[in-house]
């Protein structure tokens, strides 16, 4: 099912006016009346292009009488119509011609009405002005199809009229600001809307201004703002999504104003309920008025498209400024590109939409009325068929039929009501008071602990915190807990995962939002359930950051490996919309970390993701974050004396070596190549400024902690080092556990030319020759040390700090590498432990065997810790008889290679 546009009249040759006009006059007996009554409307060669509208200066404007500016605007819009029509009907002109053409009109229109209203205020009341003197604007807001600029043929215009503050005229006849703009506002409406000999430009609808028809004509920024806050409809939110400033200096004051009454700070899953709510509201006044064959309003018309857009940009324009557009079909194309609805879903839609607005057109076209209704007669359901293309009505009504059944079918999907009947476990919660038939039931679902379940679902039911939820969240919150119950019981480790569920529940329950995302979205309940139950890490962290449920309503996304360049420049536009705003921008960060942290996990538990490779998404991760918080901290530096800063971040340890963790801190080391005077305190400034970015906690969280030790000389060094201070430092000074940990070090993020000198660095210092007695007893030393610092007497074997451990691998490893390089370059590369072990057998400084059996016991130690780490476990222990192999292997390998210690 496919529309197919209406095909140009002689496609193969050169247009033919005569017969466009022919047409036309066949299908619009509106076009037919104002041709026959003005015949030289239109010149034929005009038809050929796009119909420009050519606004009127000011000045134009004002010299001109009422009734003449009247005349003109009416002539101005004949001629558009009649313009589009031709080549609407020629398939001239597709729908954005169309519509972009009408929005225009309108838009020119209300300039120069209001200029002309303007001046002629003025000659009495002179100019309104605010409390600084400044002088007031009416603003005049487009709503609806005009303020998404998409207009239809015949359509009114919905506006809203907002200055900027009160005061007063500062002509001979003083009138107070707010009685100057009604007055305005009046005359504007009227030279649009007055139906005179020439007709009318455009009616004008302001039933959307606050109070509505009981309401003020005009109204201030302030009383706007207070009138949203206080008693902004859901409704209100959905119809100013579509708001733009036609006029007026202060327009991106104005919609400052609105933007956090239209869209939550937080995913508004709540929207969905209320759109539901006011759609059925609009489909039983529609089966009232018998108007199903409504194309606008009915079953699978162009309000359940509109809908199915905005639903999504009230849920997550708070969050992603991208989706606060305002054209449908640009909206539509997003939701694509975001992954939020299937392509095929989008594709079916924006073709139903194309197809439903330029049937609107022909309907309009016939009399130049707003209609959505579908013809009676059969002349004119013959003639509608023909100009859309068909050759009768049932071909035309079948195509119809079809786009808005696909069109009810997905809103449908979307909008489907959460099941009403009562859930077969809810008296588990609404009768949580019955002790004992409450532990019975628990029991039968196969609960181990089921007495202190039910005592502490019953608590909960008690808590002053449910009884002071408002009524909605309650409602829904006594939905879920029985939905939590079951969903616990459905697999193993029942008793901790609904106890991790009731805690999660707990959390959220005062914001209604995510309530309502797990009330309607059952594969989010169902991932949530299968990550509560995986690890109790993961159900703090979910707990911590709830905002994460958004993350698990896709699979497909939840699951897809990440793209990290497609996702830095995600995170880079984010940023960028939140613009002069620190904590928003830091808050911005936070959330991708955790958003790209979760999907990680997700395919972790799923067993889609090896651990080396975790570990490798990870410090990309950390990487993008870094990259971005060296932009904006640079900034953030008042006297930066460059636009980017020659500066970059060195990655040590976990990061340097690709093993990061989800709990990893980051160890860094800052570099500067700049010979400017006021380099080194910006640098600094800019230093100091990242670490505060990455470790301050706000309401979102934090991003990392940090380790700066690694610098030269420690904690007592500069915070930053310049490129030859580092390369002299490294040469002369450095200690031999600092060229043990260059050995993992790496750029993340800053200048690429600095990293490559880094790295020519880090290179020249490990392929330095070594007198590997001293060596082997500096690195011996060092291990001794490091086990003293972390005892063990648990009787269980830390697969970290004991010998035998992880740290007695990299402790070889780097001895190899430091004694070794200068005879075997390769040793130099930043290839990670696994990769340098086998090298090392290669180049037969190790044997094969041993090497093997360490490099198997050193994926067998970091597979341990990081699932000990997912079960929460604050030290990676496990029974000594459970790694005996691995640790024997590691300690033989150990023997070998520091024998001459």
């Amino acid at each position: 099912m496919f529309y197919q546009p209406v095909e140009p009249i002689n496609a193969s040759a050169a247009p033919d006016v005569d017969a466009a006009v022919a047409r036309a006059r066949q299908f619009s007996r509106y076009f037919e009346r104002i041709l026959t009554a003005e015949p030289g409307l239109l010149h034929p060669i005009d038809l050929l292009t796009p119909f420009e509208v050519a606004c009127a200066t000011a000045d134009d404007a004002a010299a001109l009488t009422r009734d003449e500016l009247q005349q003109m605007l009416r002539r101005l819009r004949k001629q558009a119509m009649a313009t589009l029509i031709v080549r609407d009907m020629a398939g001239w002109a597709d729908l954005a011609e169309v519509t972009q053409t009408m929005t225009r009109l309108a838009e020119c229109t209300i300039t120069a009405a209001l200029d002309w209203v303007t001046n002629d205020l003025a000659h009495s009341t002179g100019t309104p002005r605010g409390s600084t003197g400044r002088p007031q604007q009416l603003h005049v807001v487009g709503m609806g199809k005009l303020g998404g600029g998409e207009l239809n043929v015949s359509s009114d215009i919905d506006l809203v009229f907002v200055y900027p503050e009160d005061g007063d005229t500062d002509g001979t006849r003083v009138l107070s600001n707010h009685e100057y703009f009604l007055r305005a506002g009046r005359a504007l409406i009227g030279l649009l809307a007055e139906l005179t000999t020439d007709g009318y430009v455009f009616r004008v609808d302001m039933r959307l201004r606050p109070y509505g028809d009981s309401g003020p004509l005009a109204t201030s920024f302030e009383m706007l703002e207070n009138y949203l806050i206080t008693q902004g409809r859901e409704w209100e939110r959905y119809a100013w999504i579509k708001g733009r400033v036609i006029t007026g200096e202060q327009g991106n004051e104005l919609m400052a104003l609105v933007r956090p009454f239209v869209f939550r700070r937080h995913l508004d899953y709540s929207a969905l309920a209320s759109m539901r709510e006011l759609h059925s509201q609009i489909r039983r006044e529609v089966e009232r008025r018998d108007r199903a064959d409504n194309i606008k309003l009915g079953r699978g018309g162009i309000r359940e498209i509109e809908f199915i857009a905005q639903v999504f940009q009230l849920i997550r324009g708070g969050h992603d400024a991208a989706l606060r557009r305002q054209p449908t079909l640009d909206v539509l194309a997003l939701l694509a590109e975001r992954g939020l609805l299937p392509s095929a879903v989008v594709a079916e839609l924006t073709q139903a939409y194309v197809f439903l607005r330029n049937l609107e057109h022909r309907l309009q076209y016939r009399d130049d009325q707003q209609t959505h209704a579908l013809p009676v007669s059969a002349d004119d359901q013959a003639d509608v068929a023909r100009s859309m293309g068909y050759a009768d009505y049932g071909a035309f009504i079948q195509v119809l039929s079809g786009y808005r059944e696909a069109v009810a079918r997905h809103f449908d999907a979307l909008f489907a009501e959460a099941r009403a009947e009562q859930h077969a476990l809810a008296p588990l919660w609404i009768q949580s008071s019955d002790t004992q038939s409450g532990t019975a039931r628990l029991g039968e679902l196969g609960f181990q602990r089921a007495a202190e379940l039910q005592s502490r679902i019953a608590h909960m039911h008690d808590s002053a915190r449910y009884r002071q939820m408002p009524a909605g969240s309650q409602s829904r919150f006594d939905r879920l807990v029985p939905l939590a119950i079951e969903s616990a019981a459905g697999g193993g480790n029942a008793d901790a995962t609904l106890e991790r569920l009731l805690v999660f529940l707990e959390g959220i329950s005062r914001r209604e939002s995510y309530l309502a995302l797990l009330e309607e979205y059952p594969q989010a309940r169902a991932q949530l359930t299968a990550l509560m139950r995986a690890s109790p890490w993961v159900a703090q962290y979910l707990t911590q950051y709830p905002i994460l449920l958004d993350e698990l309503l896709d699979a497909r996304t939840l699951n897809t490996p990440p793209d990290w360049p497609a996702l830095a420049a995600l995170l880079h536009a984010a940023v960028n919309d939140a613009e002069d705003d620190a904590e928003r921008q830091m808050d911005v960060l936070r959330h991708f970390k955790h958003a790209q942290t979760m999907r990680l996990v997700a395919q972790d538990l799923a067993g889609t993701l090896p651990l080396e490779t975790l570990s490798d998404h990870l410090s990309d991760l950390a990487c993008v974050i870094l990259a971005e918080t060296v932009r904006l901290a640079w900034q953030g530096v008042r006297q930066r004396h460059r636009p980017v800063p020659a500066f970059a971040v060195i990655g040590y340890g976990k990061l340097g070596g690709k093993e990061l963790g989800y709990a990893s801190d980051l160890d860094l080391v800052f570099l500067y190549d700049d010979d400017a005077p006021e380099a080194a305190e910006n640098y600094a400034r800019l230093a100091q400024r990242i670490s505060t970015y990455l470790t301050s906690v706000t309401a979102a969280g934090q991003l990392y902690d940090t380790d700066l030790r690694l610098r030269p000389d420690g904690a007592s060094g500069l915070l930053v080092s310049t490129l030859p201070g580092f390369r002299d430092y490294q040469m002369k000074q450095a200690w031999v556990w600092e060229h043990q940990a260059l050995t993992r070090a790496r750029f993340t993020a800053g200048d690429t030319a600095i990293g490559d000198a880094f790295e020519a660095i880090r290179r020249d210092v490990l392929c330095r020759p070594r007198d590997l007695q001293a060596l082997r007893a500096e690195i011996v030393a060092m291990r001794e040390k490091m086990h003293a610092a972390h005892p063990n007497r648990s009787g269980l074997f830390d697969v970290k700090h004991d010998p035998g451990g992880i740290v007695d691998v990299e402790f070889i490893v780097q001895y190899l590498v430091l004694g070794q390089a200068h005879r075997h370059a390769a040793l130099a590369g930043n290839i990670g432990n696994l990769a340098l072990l086998k090298l090392a057998a290669q180049l037969q400084l190790i044997a094969p065997v041993p090497a093997d059996a360490a490099h198997a016991a050193y994926r067998e130690f970091r597979r341990l810790q990081h699932t000990l780490r997912l079960q929460g476990e604050r030290y990676a222990r496990v029974p000594r008889e459970s790694v005996d192999l691995h640790a024997a292997a590691v300690r033989t390998l150990w023997q070998h290679v520091m024998a001459n210690a």
